[in-house]
């Protein structure tokens, strides 16, 4: 069970304190061998795990600096007059067919298909040219000569092999890789596409919630996700905090649900900020595909997909902020956006919260943890403690003061390796990867 363990600092990344250098998004790959960030600066840093070796029995679990490129640029809409800014919305891996990785990346406008590969050998000996490149003369190569590879420091490239652009109006939020791994879809405010990954084109509208008439918008779409195993089977979001699971096979335009997810609402609690709080800011579904999970502002909450009337778990993350959501909301804090994440067996989840507090929840055995990723415990193996917070009353030693949380330190993206308890946590421009304490 994740919460009798300890969990302890493997990876530290500081970045500068600059807007440029603050995490937007975090992912690994299949194997959770490499791990991908994104940044507000367009620039895409993707960390490898270090083998274990006799030589260096505690670097197990360890990931170093792998490769690090510039994924998009600013760019400037002339027709609408708006400025596009770089900054790494999502980031998403397609599963290994060779020897290099492949990984999707979007800005609020542009999708980009990146291949990264590497190179440790060189070749030397070629009948041609010199070796410092230069061509011989035909006419005075008088041997055949083998070419021969030879040893050299590891080279990592990153290059661009499909631009997808011009299919959205809107900001793009969400994008997700299909299991027939050929196509995906992305999402932005009112619409949903699905795309192939060898047509930059076109692609093909599957969902659009635009009315006529735009005075008539009541909602807009927050996240959107493929299913795991079903190919024709997506889910997304909105900011009513419904969830609406569609089939492509039933219709090319997709703007009839198969199954629409939503809680009744408590009169009772009902209040000026319950339509804020409510907008469901994440959709995952689980490894297995019999669930899915939806972060909205104050809970966590785990629907099966068979039962559309409620979810089958709620966990609260930060119950103790609903007395502060006025002041949540004077400083737009209310707006934030949480992302959720499982562990690779179902059993776990994981999303954060503010002063650099993130929760797990274990689904079996229905305890939580909250654990802080902070600069004062960045030191190498460092064991996390579990943190409470006070609403009131006497204080215990150990305890922080709800009025003493920093909003301004928050942790909005987090990831779980998809085979082992290792995990990653982006605050801020900082990056914390943390794993269970091997005894």
């Amino acid at each position: 069970m994740f919460c009798d363990k300890c969990y302890t600092l493997i990876t530290f990344l500081f970045l500068l304190s600059l807007s440029a250098d603050i995490i937007s998004t975090v992912e690994f790959n299949y194997s959770g061998e490499l791990l991908a960030t994104g940044d507000k600066g367009g620039r895409v840093v993707i960390f490898q795990r270090e083998q274990e070796s006799k030589n260096r029995p505690h670097s197990r679990g360890e990931y170093n600096v792998y490769s690090t490129f510039q994924s998009h640029e600013p760019e400037f809409d002339y027709l609408k007059s708006l400025e596009i800014e770089e900054k790494i919305n999502k980031i998403r891996w397609l599963p290994q067919q060779n020897a290099a990785h492949s990984l999707l990346s979007t800005n609020d406008k542009t999708i980009k298909l990146w291949k990264i590969s590497q190179r440790d050998k060189r070749a030397e000996g070629y009948n041609l040219k010199d070796e410092d490149g230069r061509l011989r003369d035909p006419f005075r190569i008088t041997s055949l000569r083998v070419p021969v590879l030879l040893p050299m420091d590891r080279m990592v490239e990153a290059s661009p092999r499909r631009i997808f652009a011009n299919a959205h109006t809107y900001h793009i939020n969400s994008i997700s890789v299909n299991s027939d791994h050929e196509t995906y879809l992305s999402a932005d405010d009112l619409r949903v596409n699905l795309w192939h990954l060898e047509i930059t084109d076109r692609s093909f509208n599957i969902v659009d919630i635009k009315p006529a008439n735009m005075e008539e918008l009541t909602e807009v779409i927050t996240a959107a996700e493929c299913h795991p195993h079903q190919c024709n089977v997506f889910v997304y979001s909105s900011s009513k905090g419904t969830i609406r699971l569609c089939d492509m096979r039933a219709a090319a335009l997709c703007d009839r649900q198969s199954k629409f997810f939503e809680e009744p609402e408590d009169p009772s609690s009902r209040s000026f900020f319950s339509e804020i709080i409510s907008s469901i800011s994440d959709v995952k579904f689980s490894h297995s595909g019999r669930y899915m999970m939806t972060r909205d502002y104050l809970s966590v909450k785990v629907w099966d997909l068979n039962m559309e009337n409620r979810p089958v778990e709620t966990y609260q993350v930060h119950e103790y902020l609903r007395s502060k959501l006025c002041s949540l909301y004077e400083n737009d804090c209310i707006f934030d956006k949480f992302e959720c994440c499982w562990n690779g067996a179902d059993s776990a989840i994981m999303t954060g919260s503010y002063n650099n507090f993130f929760r797990m929840f274990d689904r079996n055995t229905r305890r939580d943890v909250t654990l802080e990723a902070s600069r004062e415990n960045s030191k190498p193996r460092a064991i996390l403690k579990a943190r409470k917070v006070s609403t009131g009353g006497k204080r215990k030693k150990d305890e922080i003061s709800v009025d003493s949380l920093d909003f301004n330190k928050k942790i909005l993206h987090t990831a779980w390796h998809p085979k082992e308890n290792v995990i990653a946590v982006a605050a801020t421009n900082n990056l914390y990867i943390f794993q269970d304490k091997i005894n």
